[in-house]
């Protein structure tokens, strides 16, 4: 295994630290050498998955706490957001109708598809009662 770099924080989940959880990201993914496009596309799909928890796993409670590791090697950037709300279930998931959705002018919906369409490989994992989802950029 190449040896990688791995980094950390804990952010309440809150829209409100949307930028801090940003500006981590678009730090380590420039300095691991992504070009601006991919920069923004890797902000977009965490910006979705830190939503989603915020939303979903946690119900909109700003007491509970986001971690977030990311780490790279020679390869591959790879970021993990790690919650303890209701867990997601990606065998149930099926991919939205877009072109519907912007017709009806719906917002919402389409997190989960943009996050696979942005990031290279998504993984869901749930052990005990910590949810974590796993989005890999390759280089």
């Amino acid at each position: 295994m190449a040896k990688s770099t791995t980094y950390s924080i804990s952010v309440q989940a809150s829209t409100e630290h949307l930028a801090e959880v940003r500006n981590f990201v678009a730090k380590h993914a420039k300095e691991f050498g992504f070009k601006k496009q991919d920069v923004a596309d890797i902000q977009l799909a965490v910006d979705e998955a830190y939503t989603n928890i915020i939303k979903h796993a946690y119900k909109h409670d700003e007491h509970k706490t986001v971690d977030i590791e990311l780490g790279y090697n020679s390869n591959l950037f790879w970021i993990s957001l790690m919650d303890t709300g209701d867990a997601f279930d990606p065998s149930n998931y099926s991919k939205p109708d877009v072109r519907q959705k912007i017709k009806e002018k719906k917002r919402g919906g389409v997190g989960v598809y943009l996050i696979k369409k942005l990031m290279d490989d998504v993984e869901y994992h749930t052990e005990g009662s910590v949810n974590e989802i796993r989005m890999i950029k390759n280089k």
